[in-house]
C-alpha cells in the first residue's frame, strides 16, 4: 500500500520534531551582565545573572565565534627530556565590551566580546622549550575609576614567575609598575630550578593591591622554594607585604636571608572580600607530598584555608582540613564566598570543597565551622617508622561526603572477569584502611586519589538557593614509598627524605580504573539542607576508547561547572570532546556540542548590550593528564541572532 505524499510528509515532520529541539520561539531581551573575575566574582561562585539563555531555548545554542591563539605545544619526547603538552585551562574575563584571556604560555589577548575579533595581544616571551606544565588559568582586571593610559589594567602571572601589568585599551606595558611593567616575584627565594616555581592562577585584586601565590613543583625535594604569598601596589609594583606560611613565632628566613624553604604554597585561586578587606587563600601541603617525618611544625598552615588582612598580610584565622597531609590532599579550589542561612540567621560563609570529596562551610569572620566537624580516628597501618601521622582527621557532618571509602575486593571492576579478578587481588594485597590510609612500602590504596574528589575547577554555587554543583572524581589512587637506595630512575625523588615515591591511579591490566563506573559525576547539593539533590555521570568513553567501548558513562579527570540564574549548568570534562548544559533542577542533559578537543576549563557567560546576545564561552585545549590533545580553541556559543 502506498502512503499518500501529504501523509508521508507529515510523518517525516513529526519524526524530525521528535528528534530535534523544541521550536525556538521568541528570544528574551536578556540582562546586561559581565564576568569581571575568574570565578565571576572576586569570591568565586561561578554564577551569572545573565538570563537570555533558558532551559527552554538552550538546545538552540550555536557557535557564534572562535578565537585561536596558535600558542600551544604538543608533547615532545626526546632522549634527554620530556616536554609535556600545553593545556588551555583559562577562564577569560569580560569587562565592559571586551574579553581578556591568556594562552598556556602567558600570551594575553583582548577580543571584542561580541565578535571574537582580536584587538591586541601581548607576548611576555616565556621560553617554550622549558619543561613547564604549561597553563595559565586567567588574568585579572583593575580599574581606577579614571580615564587614561593604564587606568584600567590587566594583570597576568607567568610561568617564569613574573607579574605583568598591561593597559587594557592598548595592551602596552604599564611602565610605572615595577621594572618597566613587570615584577619578578621570585625575589627573595632560595636557589632553585626555574621550572620549580611558576604562577598558573590569576592574581587576586583587593583595592589597589594585587596579591599572588605561586605553584611550587611537587615531590622534588624538601627544600623547595618558599610558598610565600605577596601583595604589591597595583600602580607602582612596590612590595607591600609578604606572608610566609610558617608557624607563629617561627623563623621566616633561611640562614642566608632568603625566605624559609619548604613551606606550603598557594597555587590555586585566591578569593577576595573587599567589604572585609580580606583575602582567603587555599594552601597546598608541605613539601614533599607523601612523606612528612622531617616537617616538624611546618604543617601548621598546610592544607588549610587561611584568612589574611589585606592591609598587612597578617593572619586573621585559619582552618586546617587535613592534618599532617601525606596524601597530596592540598586545598585545590578557590574558596567560595556566599551568605548562608544557619538556624534562621544569615551568616557570611566560606565554602571549601576538597580532594577528599568533603565540603567545609566556615564563618567568614572567624573560621568557625557553621555545622559540627568531628575529629575521627583514621588508619595508621603500614606507615613507615620515620613518619608521625595525625591520629585523627576532621570530618564535616552536615554536608554529604561525595566519596565513600573503603574500596573492597568485592567492589573491584574490570572490562572482563580476568581484569576484575586482577583488580580484586590488588585491592586485597595492598595497604587499604579507608580514608587517609598512610603511604607505605607495601603500596597503599588512596580513595579518593590525589586528583580528588573535587579539584581546582569547582564549585559553582547559586547564591539565592545555596545549591552547589561540583565535579567529583571517583577513581582510587595508589601510592608506594621506595627506600632511598632503590630510587635510581624514579621520577618523584622526594630528595632529603628516606623515600622516593611512585603514584598513580589504581588501574586494571587493561588500563581501566579498578572501581566501578561512573568514574566522574556532576553532583548537586543543597548546602543548607545538607542534602544531595542529584548525581549524573559526566562524559563518556567515546574519545578515550576504541569502538565498541564507547558506552561507559562518567569519566575521571577534571571538570568545572558554571550556573546561570535561569537554572542552567554548563560543564566540560578533561577526557571528552563535548560541552554540555544541564538543568539545575534535576541534572537532565538539555544540550551538548562537539568540540575539537576536551574542555576542562571553567566556562563563562555574559551579555554586553541590552539589544545583544548572551554568550557562553569555553576554552577547549586538552589536558596533559587526560589523553586529550593540546588545542587553542576559545569557542563562543549563543542563540541565533534575532531577526528584528
Amino acid at each position: 500500500m502506498r502512503v499518500p505524499r501529504h501523509v508521508a510528509g507529515a510523518l517525516l515532520l513529526l519524526l524530525l520534531a521528535a528528534c530535534g529541539p523544541p521550536p525556538l520561539g521568541e528570544i528574551p531581551a536578556g540582562t546586561v551582565t559581565d564576568w569581571p573575575a575568574y570565578g565571576a566574582a572576586p569570591g568565586g561562585t561561578h554564577f551569572s545573572r545573565a538570563d537570555q539563555i533558558t532551559p527552554e531555548n538552550v538546545a538552540h545554542l550555536e557557535v557564534a565565534w572562535e578565537h585561536r591563539s596558535g600558542d600551544i605545544r604538543q608533547a615532545q619526547m626526546g632522549e634527554q627530556r620530556y616536554l609535556p603538552q600545553s593545556s588551555l585551562q583559562v577562564t577569560p574575563i569580560v569587562v565592559d565590551d571586551r574579553l581578556y584571556y591568556c594562552s598556556p604560555f602567558n600570551k594575553v589577548f583582548a577580543l571584542n566580546a561580541e565578535t571574537g575579533e582580536a584587538l591586541w595581544s601581548h607576548d611576555p616571551e616565556v621560553d617554550r622549550e622549558d619543561p613547564f606544565m604549561a597553563n595559565c588559568r586567567g588574568v585579572s582586571s583593575w580599574q581606577s575609576g579614571d580615564e587614561g593610559f593604564c587606568e584600567h589594567r590587566i594583570l597576568v602571572g607567568t610561568l617564569d614567575a613574573r607579574l605583568i601589568a598591561l593597559d587594557a585599551e592598548t595592551g602596552e606595558l604599564c611602565t610605572d609598575f615595577g621594572d618597566g611593567g613587570e615584577v619578578d616575584i621570585s625575589h627573595g627565594l632560595s636557589a632553585h630550578n626555574p621550572v620549580e616555581y611558576a604562577i598558573t592562577s590569576p592574581p587576586a585584586i583587593l583595592g589597589d593591591r594585587v596579591i599572588s601565590g605561586a605553584q611550587v613543583l611537587d615531590n622534588v625535594r624538601v627544600d623547595v622554594p618558599s610558598g610565600v604569598v605577596r601583595a604589591y601596589d597595583i600602580r607602582s609594583g612596590e612590595l607591600l607585604w609578604v606572608w610566609n606560611p610558617v608557624p607563629p613565632g617561627s623563623a621566616e628566613r633561611n640562614p642566608d636571608g632568603t625566605f624559609l624553604s619548604g613551606t606550603t604554597n598557594v597555587w590555586s585561586m585566591i578569593a577576595a572580600d573587599p567589604e572585609r578587606d580580606m583575602v582567603y587563600v587555599p594552601t597546598g601541603n608541605t613539601s614533599p607530598d607523601y612523606y612528612g617525618g622531617h616537617r616538624g611544625d611546618l604543617d601548621y598552615y598546610s592544607s588549610s584555608v587561611v584568612a589574611l588582612h589585606g592591609e598587612t598580610g597578617e593572619v586573621a584565622w585559619h582552618y586546617q582540613m587535613v592534618h599532617h597531609d601525606v596524601w597530596d590532599y592540598d586545598i585545590p579550589a578557590q574558596p567560595t564566598l556566599v551568605d548562608m542561612k544557619v538556624n534562621g540567621k544569615t551568616v557570611p560563609a566560606v565554602v571549601q570543597v576538597t580532594k577528599m570529596g568533603m565540603t567545609f562551610a566556615l564563618h567568614r569572620d572567624t573560621g568557625e565551622p557553621l555545622w559540627p566537624v568531628e575529629e575521627r580516628p583514621v588508619s595508621q597501618q603500614g606507615a613507615v617508622p620515620e613518619e608521625t601521622l595525625s591520629p585523627t582527621q576532621p570530618f564535616p557532618t552536615h554536608i554529604p561526603h561525595l566519596i565513600q571509602p573503603p574500596l573492597t575486593p568485592e567492589d573491584a571492576w574490570g572490562m572482563i572477569l580476568w581484569d576484575k579478578w586482577q583488580c580484586a587481588d590488588k585491592i586485597a594485597g595492598w595497604n587499604n584502611g579507608g580514608f587517609y590510609t598512610p603511604p607505605s612500602l607495601q603500596g597503599s590504596i588512596n580513595f579518593p586519589s590525589n586528583g580528588g574528589g573535587n579539584n581546582w575547577g569547582s564549585p559553582a554555587i547559586h547564591p539565592d538557593s545555596r545549591v552547589m554543583v561540583v565535579y567529583t572524581n571517583h577513581v582510587p589512587g595508589q601510592t608506594r614509598l621506595i627506600p632511598r637506595e632503590q630510587c635510581e630512575g624514579i621520577a618523584q625523588q622526594q630528595r632529603g627524605t628516606p623515600y622516593c615515591v611512585e603514584t598513580g591511579w589504581l588501574m586494571s591490566p587493561l588500563g581501566v580504573p579498578c572501581s566501578e563506573p561512573p568514574w566522574g559525576t556532576l553532583d548537586a547539593i543543597d548546602l543548607e539542607a545538607g542534602k544531595l539533590l542529584w548525581r549524573v555521570p559526566l562524559g563518556t568513553t567515546r574519545n578515550m576508547a576504541p569502538f565498541p567501548f564507547w558506552w561507559i558513562k562518567g569519566l575521571p579527570g577534571f571538570g568545572a561547572p558554571m550556573i546561570t540564574t535561569t537554572g542552567l549548568v554548563f560543564s566540560g570534562i578533561s577526557n571528552e570532546h563535548v560541552f554540555r548544559a544541564f538543568a539545575l533542577e534535576n541534572g537532565e542533559e538539555l544540550w551538548r556540542a562537539e568540540l575539537p578537543t576536551a574542555a576542562n576549563a571553567l566556562p563563562l557567560t555574559y551579555q554586553t548590550r541590552a539589544a545583544g546576545r548572551q554568550f557562553v564561552v569555553v576554552a577547549a585545549g586538552g589536558h596533559w593528564g587526560g589523553g586529550s590533545p593540546a588545542g587553542d580553541h576559545l569557542i563562543a556559543f549563543a542563540l541565533p541572532e534575532r531577526s528584528d
